[in-house]
Order: C-alpha cells, then structure tokens, then sequence
C-alpha cells in the first residue's frame, strides 16, 4: 500500500501549468514544510516535501492555496528520474495528491505568526460555526462539484 498523509504549510504560493498534449490537464506544484515531531540538538525541525495535485485539485491549489497555507494533504508517493542538462541523473520524491483541505480556520491563519510562512493575504473558508461544520467561502457555490 502506498499512501501518505501530510500536514504542514505551503513554502510559497502554488506553480501551476498545463501539460501538453491533446487532454491537457492543470497541474500544480507546491512544497509542504512538514514539522518534526522531535529536534536533536541543531537538526532541521521540518522536512520539504514535493507536491503535486491535477486536474481539479489543481484548480483547487491555484485558487485558495497561497504561501503560509496549512493544509492536510493525502496521496501516495511516486519516485522517478531525468537527466538533466548536464549529463547527471537525478532521482525526484514527489506526493500526488488524491485530496487536499484546510487545516486551521480562516481566524487561526490571520492570527498565526507563521514564521517564514506567514502570509495572511489570502483567501479561506470561514471558521467552522456551532454545528462542526465549515461555511462555503462566497462566490464558490456555482463552482462546487456536487448539485444542490
């Protein structure tokens, strides 16, 4: 079984492109600083992981995902290589993301001082009310996959 679960916010806004071909389909790169659960001593305390979302989650991503972003990504991981320009072959690590959703309210973003990561100037979903359940942010109900 190959499956992943992250949770970490975006390094910088979404690259998106389109691929080439006759079913040209969207896709978006971003990276995902994921934190440690322990530190030794000077260590590193997060880890930079590749993602990459198509098609719909890629409109997704270009739409509402913005540098600081914490989000919870699911995926699987998917290795590969190329030769670069150079002659020298490199290895990549990538997750493709089958599901990607906010992982802190509106509220929490703008009140986060985010380190490196926090750009609060970007759109989320508002706060979940008294019912657990998150309001649709304004102007997305024509774009929601599901009928009313």
């Amino acid at each position: 079984m190959n499956k992943v679960i992250l949770m970490g916010r975006l390094t910088r806004d979404p690259e998106v492109r389109f691929s080439q071909g006759e079913n040209a389909t969207q896709i978006a790169r971003y990276t995902l600083a994921v934190d440690r659960r322990f530190q030794r001593n000077s260590d590193q305390t997060a880890d930079f992981i590749s993602c990459v979302a198509f098609g719909r989650g890629a409109e997704f991503a270009e739409k509402w995902l913005k540098k600081g972003t914490k989000i919870c990504v699911t995926g699987r991981i998917q290795t590969g290589s190329y030769t670069n320009k150079d002659g020298v072959k490199v290895y990549t690590t990538d997750v493709i993301v089958e599901d990607q959703e906010f992982a802190e309210s509106r509220n929490a973003a703008q009140n986060n001082d985010g380190g490196d990561f926090g750009g609060n100037a970007h759109p989320m979903p508002s706060a979940a009310s008294s019912d657990g359940f998150m309001s649709i942010p304004e102007g997305m109900e024509d774009e929601l996959p599901f009928g009313s």
